[in-house]
């Protein structure tokens, strides 16, 4: 396995940085796929978190849009079903409405198809505040879900911390960033 991520780092250095509001928000092609994503640095991200995480599973839960082709090629890889909490309400029976803030948005997600006694790792894209996380594993716990393990590829400030805090879950992550002067910066790697 290639645990120097040296694509994903190569990728973070050259990513732009734009201003949302108060939030400084980087563009990479795994979060926003701008630059179009290359299949090499998704790949590389997914086997890292095969690598990583606890997938003796029932299946992987993610979120949209950001964890979708992540959950998908992770899902392929291991073999395991992958449930998406999604941005619109379905109104199927037993559907857990999550409402979430980040650094940049506030909005509503909604986990289907989950049943008490399921066991399922949490794959994102990226941490930052950790309110989208906090929300995740709250739902999964109401819904009686077991939560073995929580992995994001990029984490951005202290919501990793604050995710722990708040759940008592700790995130593993494949690199912590930072944002000064304007530019990504790489602060650690896993491995």
């Amino acid at each position: 396995m290639n645990m120097k991520l040296e694509l994903l780092v190569e990728s973070l250095r050259k990513a732009p940085v734009i201003e949302r509001g108060e939030y400084s928000y980087f563009i990479h092609p795994l979060t926003d796929s701008i630059p179009p994503l290359r299949p090499e640095l998704l790949k590389e991200v997914c086997t890292a978190i095969v690598e990583a995480a606890d997938f003796d599973v029932n299946y992987i839960v993610t979120m949209e849009a950001m964890g979708i082709h992540i959950g998908a090629l992770t899902s392929q890889m291991t073999g395991l079903p992958l449930n998406i909490i999604r941005k619109r309400r379905y109104g199927m029976p037993g559907e857990i409405v999550l409402n979430q803030t980040t650094g940049y948005s506030r909005g509503s997600m909604y986990l289907n198809n989950v049943k008490k006694g399921d066991v399922v790792t949490i794959i994102d894209a990226v941490i930052s505040t950790g309110g989208t996380l906090i929300a995740t594993i709250n739902a999964l716990k109401m819904a009686g879900a077991l939560i073995k393990d929580v992995v994001c590829v990029i984490e951005r400030g202290d919501g990793a911390m604050a995710v722990e805090e708040a759940t008592g879950f700790q995130v593993k992550t494949l690199v912590k960033i930072d944002i000064v002067d304007n530019r990504v910066k790489i602060l650690k790697t896993l491995g």
